[in-house]
């Protein structure tokens, strides 16, 4: 089912610049009633306040600081639908000496950070009756590229993730989307090279929200990850959003099967 964000408050992680910046304007395009700009330097935010008045709340959130996390989730109590859209990307290969260096960077805001904002909000979302969290995954969470193996990697991570937390918040009445863009006119992708074939942040903005208001897993925005998402779309159906392949690995017991193992032999 999906999550009408009209008169609701969302929150959006990264939401100064960028993909960030967009989905805040497209939230409050959509009627949302009030969006927290989650930065990690709250004056970043004043532009959207400028433009949007006491309808955006600047609030401190870093995702490598655990503490900003869980003091963001006790202030937004009143959430109904975050946005997790803050990442970091460095342009490293699998054999490049700095790769361990990336890892942890990569991996202590994507995942980590990742799955510091959802245990932190996931129960201030049920609380409130149930509603929505989206985590901004890649393209490069499917397919890994030589020159971002470790933004790669920390992406697959974080879509692997992503899938546990659509199971385990469906209990709490929440829905998880997971968006995949290819290169998309930001900062980080001209950082990474993408300059010239990035696309409008806009079409991230949109698919996420069409996302949530159609109730469905993943989302891939621009022509690129629709390339992609066209290719992997029958895996995605039949193994990953399948119900009933939820439902059998949910009441699949690793250790009485290992029991049954034994004793078979």
């Amino acid at each position: 089912m999906g999550f009408d964000i009209n008169n609701k408050t969302v929150l959006v992680t990264g939401a100064n610049r960028g993909i960030g910046r967009v989905i805040v304007e497209e939230a409050i395009e959509r009627g949302a009633r009030k969006v927290y700009a989650a930065v990690r330097e709250t004056e970043s935010a004043a532009p959207l306040v400028e433009q949007f008045g006491d309808r955006v709340v600047p609030i401190r959130v870093d995702l490598a600081d655990p503490e900003s996390i869980t003091d963001a989730a006790t202030q937004a109590n009143d959430v109904d639908v975050v946005v997790n859209n803050a990442g970091v990307l460095t342009t490293c290969g699998p054999t490049d000496p700095q790769a361990f260096d990336a890892l942890e960077f990569e991996f202590g805001v994507n995942v980590f950070g990742m799955l510091r904002v959802a245990q932190a909000f996931a129960p201030v979302l049920q609380a409130n009756g149930g509603g929505a969290f989206v985590q901004l995954n890649s393209v490069a969470s499917v397919r890994s590229f030589a020159d971002l193996s470790t933004y790669c990697a920390s992406k697959a991570a974080s879509y692997s993730l992503t899938q546990s937390l659509r199971q385990s918040l469906a209990d709490h009445g929440t829905l998880v989307v997971s968006v995949h863009p290819g290169p998309i006119a930001t900062d980080m992708s001209h950082d990474a090279g993408f300059a010239e074939v990035a696309e409008s942040p806009t079409l991230v903005a949109t698919a996420v929200f069409d996302a949530v208001a159609e109730g469905r897993f993943h989302a891939w925005p621009d022509s690129a990850a629709k390339q992609v998402g066209a290719a992997y779309g029958s895996f995605a159906e039949n193994v990953i959003e399948s119900s009933d392949h939820e439902h059998t690995a949910a009441n699949n017991n690793p250790r009485e099967n290992a029991h049954k193992e034994v004793h078979a032999v």
